[in-house]
């Protein structure tokens, strides 16, 4: 079993969440984890680790083959026997803040960062168009622990303004000490950002993969150390466009019927950018950029917005 170099920090436990899930993962000293906040691109990058790991295009089931390891509503005993019954090289997604997370010798861990008024836009159309089905069985869930806040219909108004405000407001006025509330985006971000410099972390920005999908693909291969055939090397590029991505939804993610209104089609909404200047008032963004300010370096403020082809490589920030 590889060596841990830093235990968790921090216990963390949502209506969706919770980090103790990891306590009984045997990691592999090869196991590759994806690891962002809610809606930063996290699937996009699971698709690309998996193509890149079998070098085929074929549509797989990639939410079943890497499990989201911390998700409640998922038996835990079934992702870790999924885990071990694998052969091929492993990989695992957590929306886990990074100081909830192990940090084993040999593992290799992704982080994909976005700027945060894209994020609230994109959560909205996730969690709005919940089924009344799927926010039953969470609310069922947060009802087991009393300390837990339910999930419901008033969680997330139509308006998508309106979320994105209550969002920021909930940022501004986290308490440090809460139980069972979600660490706020900036917040989050902080923790994956301190560990930025550890040679088993590498930081992939969703704007960077838009801009440059197949040199980011390379890059992400040559941090996995996986040697790809140029024969194959278009054809897994793309399998990870976003309109491929979304035509083979059904496959990619088999159950999404059953949690959004339209399936994986609803999942796969628009994958583009700055859908809140449509929406947002100038006031609005300066309030959330007040918040990134306050709680952010300068650095760390540059990459989320923009990413590493604009802001620099992380590792080589000093603040």
């Amino acid at each position: 079993m590889p060596k841990l170099l830093r235990a968790p920090t921090r216990e963390y436990r949502t209506a969706t969440m919770d980090s103790h899930r990891w306590d009984d993962f045997k990691p592999r000293a090869d196991d590759i984890v994806v690891g962002t906040y809610l809606k930063c691109g996290t699937t996009w990058t699971q698709q690309i680790v998996q193509l890149l790991i079998f070098q085929d295009p074929d549509p797989r089931p990639v939410v079943q083959i890497a499990p989201w390891l911390d998700r409640v509503l998922t038996p835990i005993g079934q992702s870790l026997a999924t885990l071990e019954a694998q052969t091929h090289r492993r990989s695992v997604k957590t929306h886990l803040p990074f100081d909830a997370v192990p940090i084993y010798e040999g593992v290799k861990y992704i982080h994909v960062g976005r700027d945060g008024l894209d994020v609230s836009m994109s959560q909205h159309n996730h969690l709005f168009n919940f089924r009344p089905e799927h926010k039953a069985r969470m609310a069922g869930l947060a009802k087991g622990d009393s300390r837990l806040r339910p999930v419901g219909d008033a969680d997330t108004p139509s308006d998508p303004r309106q979320y994105v405000l209550n969002w920021i407001e909930s940022a501004e006025k986290y308490a440090r000490d809460g139980y069972g509330v979600d660490l706020p985006f900036f917040e989050f971000e902080n923790t994956y950002w301190r560990e930025r410099r550890r040679p088993n972390v590498l930081f992939v920005h969703y704007n960077d993969l838009k801009a440059g999908l197949e040199a980011e693909m390379r890059r992400i291969a040559d941090f996995l150390e996986l040697e790809v055939s140029q024969r194959v090397w278009p054809s897994l590029v793309k399998a990870a466009t976003f309109d491929d991505m979304k035509k083979n939804g059904a496959s990619l993610m088999p159950g999404a019927d059953s949690v959004w209104d339209k399936g994986a089609d609803r999942f796969f909404n628009e994958g583009t950018n700055e859908r809140w200047k449509a929406v947002l008032k100038a006031d609005d963004v300066a309030r959330y950029h007040a918040l990134a300010t306050k709680t952010w370096s300068k650095a760390t403020a540059a990459w989320v917005a923009r990413g590493r082809r604009v802001a620099g490589d992380p590792r080589l920030s000093e603040d």
